[in-house]
């Protein structure tokens, strides 16, 4: 398959929206699709992503599923843009921080690397840890957005849950939030979540001195049949990187962060030496 026959990262992210959409409605895809005189094969390949879809045939969903006013603009405003490759979304300030499309996309990963500089891995906090950074932030509805991450972390507990590669530097357990007791808690949730069989992690020391990954966090997604993406986030927006070259570039970072990190076994045991660092104090 060429890759501009691929399905992108806006289909695939529109799809799923539109999937959440009837299920929240509680209606089966041959009702929708009888509705609309539609294949049901052609319903289930828009949700899917495999197959484009035009701004009408959105339109024509939205007022099966109820959908008006700014939501209904913002997707068939994606389906204008359902044919570009990559993808740069910016989040509403009344909205949860990660991108709409980052959670659809998320939930259907097989793989996920997760490089982070600065802070703990969202799939990875613990509630007090994301309230603390979200007051940090001064953002206002934190308890709302600490429930919109926590709803994230469900896919670690599935029955068959993606695996988790998490590269974290030392920076990160040696910044608190929150106070020390709640980063001992944090890192000793950490060590708890990385004995899971399909979670792997590394950190980074801060004896290395300079490194690849110094410039800034980023989300390999891999998945079972559609191509890989990179998420990179930042205040108000999210960029989506899709095309081959650009996937090979990142997957290179963690090639070389996983190589000049520590081994799985000796980063849990850096992460309890600063955890009883913390607990002493």
């Amino acid at each position: 398959m060429s890759g501009r026959n691929q399905p992108t990262v806006v289909n695939r992210g529109l799809g799923a929206e539109l999937r959440r959409l009837r299920k929240a409605k509680g209606l089966a895809a041959t009702a929708v699709a009888g509705r609309l005189d539609w294949q049901p094969s052609k319903l289930s390949r828009m949700e899917t992503g495999q197959q484009g879809i035009r701004p009408e045939e959105v339109g024509a969903l939205l007022v099966i599923y109820e959908v008006t006013g700014v939501e209904r603009r913002r997707l068939i405003g994606m389906a204008e843009r359902s044919r570009e490759r990559g993808w740069w979304e910016t989040h509403a300030a009344d909205l949860s921080p990660w991108s709409r499309t980052f959670l659809r996309l998320e939930a259907d990963a097989v793989a996920i690397t997760n490089w982070e500089p600065l802070l703990v891995p969202g799939l990875l906090q613990l509630p007090d840890y994301t309230t603390a950074l979200m007051r940090a932030c001064g953002i206002a509805d934190a308890e709302l957005r600490v429930a919109a991450r926590l709803s994230r972390q469900a896919i670690l507990a599935r029955d068959s849950p993606p695996r988790l590669h998490a590269i974290i530097d030392e920076m990160v357990f040696r910044r608190v939030l929150g106070g020390r007791q709640l980063m001992g808690r944090q890192l000793r949730h950490l060590i708890e979540v990385a004995e899971r069989p399909n979670v792997t992690m590394q950190i980074t020391p801060l004896a290395l001195g300079a490194h690849t990954g110094l410039d800034g966090s980023f989300v390999l997604l891999d998945f079972d049949r559609a191509p890989s993406i990179v998420h990179l986030e930042h205040k108000l927006s999210s960029a989506f990187l899709e095309e081959a070259s650009q996937i090979e570039v990142y997957r290179g970072e963690v090639d070389r962060l996983a190589e000049v990190a520590l081994s799985p076994a000796k980063s849990t045991d850096f992460v309890a030496r600063v955890a009883a660092e913390y607990e002493r104090e």
